[in-house]
């Protein structure tokens, strides 16, 4: 037992960190860029237009992978992200750590930007991050309930595993709080179907997990949908 809690509060530092492995562009990054670069980070779709209908490489890449449509999905230019993907941009390429712009959109709580991802080709599906995990599953960590509704209409994979074992009503349960928005994120998952079933690799399901922690709530939304 020793040893399974050891891996799994090494297993949760590990994915606590992902949030914060998302890398936009800093100032100095963004003082340096030009062409078409320049344009999603200042949101100028006339001049990405521009650029497009001369044959400049939309899909180009910065120092850390990133597509001029990613900065601009960081920035949250929206009319840019339009321009980008009708100028040619790959709405589901990934920056240097596995990043995409509905991901990043995710992360940050971000509807608008979520929703203009999806509406321009994002899949809601995609295995992104260095996790092998998806949207849903960071939005799940996160406790970013509305980004979970949006994600779940959308079709991401309610079961997805990633490479810690953990699915999104897993993360909701084990880096979450217990508290409101992770209650809320846990009971949209489960609302939707959601198997409440599926253990984590050392066989917790998710109903044990939520009683290890105390989070009374969640044992009583689980125990409704049938956990064991």
């Amino acid at each position: 037992m020793v040893i399974v809690r050891s891996a799994l509060h090494v297993a949760i530092a590990v994915a606590s960190a992902s949030a914060l492995a998302q890398v936009p562009p800093s100032a100095e990054e963004r003082a340096a860029y030009t062409g078409v670069f320049a344009a999603a980070a200042a949101g100028d779709s006339g001049e990405i237009r521009r650029l497009a209908a001369t044959g400049a490489a939309i899909d180009a890449r910065d120092s850390r992978g990133r597509t001029a449509l990613i900065v601009a999905a960081f920035a949250r230019q929206h009319d840019a992200m339009r321009a980008l993907v009708a100028g040619g941009a790959d709405p589901n390429a990934t920056d240097a750590d596995r990043y995409d712009i509905v991901t990043i959109a995710a992360v940050a709580g971000d509807v608008p930007t979520l929703e203009v991802a999806l509406a321009v080709g994002g899949r809601a599906s995609n295995v992104t991050s260095r996790y092998n995990g998806t949207a849903l599953i960071a939005a799940a960590h996160l406790g970013h309930v509305d980004v979970v509704h949006t994600l779940i209409r959308a079709g991401s994979p309610l079961d997805h595993v990633n490479n810690l074992g953990w699915t999104a009503v897993i993360e909701s349960i084990v880096l979450g709080d217990g508290g409101p928005r992770h209650l809320a994120t846990l009971t949209a998952l489960v609302e939707a179907g959601a198997n409440v079933n599926l253990p984590d690799r050392s066989g917790a399901t998710p109903l044990a997990l939520a009683r290890a922690r105390g989070y009374g709530e969640m044992v009583a939304v689980l125990t409704r949908a049938g956990a064991r």
